[in-house]
């Protein structure tokens, strides 16, 4: 074990306590006392795994989710409220890179047993027949496959699908959302309407 865990809290006492308890466990620790200094440390290196205070002095820790991995709804695996048991928070650690090493391992997200999503060859299979996909279908399924009932507003998925670049209304992803469902024939059901909102994929 030798992954790189980061914790990012302007509280001095949590940033220790955590970092011993982590690395009792086995891990490379560096912790940062806010996100300038993270950030700046984002450009030469990547963490593992990341631990990170929402309410920093500087930055709010949501916007450095959205520096890192496009905000949260795309990249938090978990959360603990304060105050917490650090063996808690190990625990969890260790239980969120298990999940990690397992997806790289298959490289494959089944969603029930009807729908595998390769990630590898880019291919789509329902009940064992492979559809044709465009990348931009493909990409907003395995966004809604990659956190199961967690609903994507529309534009989340648009910041996903082009970041920054972005030049399009947020209702171009019900069109994608449409021909996706259509494609996916009988289990299109699994994508669901959160009116308002956005979508969600639920077994």
């Amino acid at each position: 074990m030798n992954e790189l865990i980061t914790i990012v809290d302007d509280e001095p006492d949590i940033l220790e306590l955590v970092s011993l308890h982590l690395k009792k466990s086995g891990f490379r620790v560096k912790g940062f006392p806010d996100a300038e200094s993270f950030t700046a440390f984002l450009d030469t290196d990547t963490p593992n795994l990341i631990i990170l205070d929402l309410m920093l002095p500087d930055i709010d820790g949501l916007e450095i989710c959205k520096y890192q991995i496009l905000g949260l709804e795309l990249g938090a695996d978990d959360y603990v409220t304060k105050p917490f048991s650090p063996k808690e928070l190990v625990a969890r650690v260790k239980a969120v890179l298990r999940r990690h090493t397992r997806e790289e391992e298959t490289k494959k997200i089944e969603i029930g047993d009807a729908i595998v999503i390769d990630l590898e060859k880019y291919e789509v299979t329902v009940k064992g027949k492979k559809i044709d996909l465009t990348s931009t279908e493909f990409r907003i399924l395995q966004l809604l496959a990659s956190r199961k009932g967690a609903v994507f507003t529309r534009d989340t998925i648009l910041d996903y699908l082009w970041g920054e670049e972005k030049a399009v209304i947020d209702r171009t992803i019900d069109v994608h959302i449409r021909h996706l469902r259509e494609k996916l024939g009988s289990t299109a059901h699994l994508i669901k309407n959160v009116r308002g909102i956005g979508y969600k994929l639920e077994e």
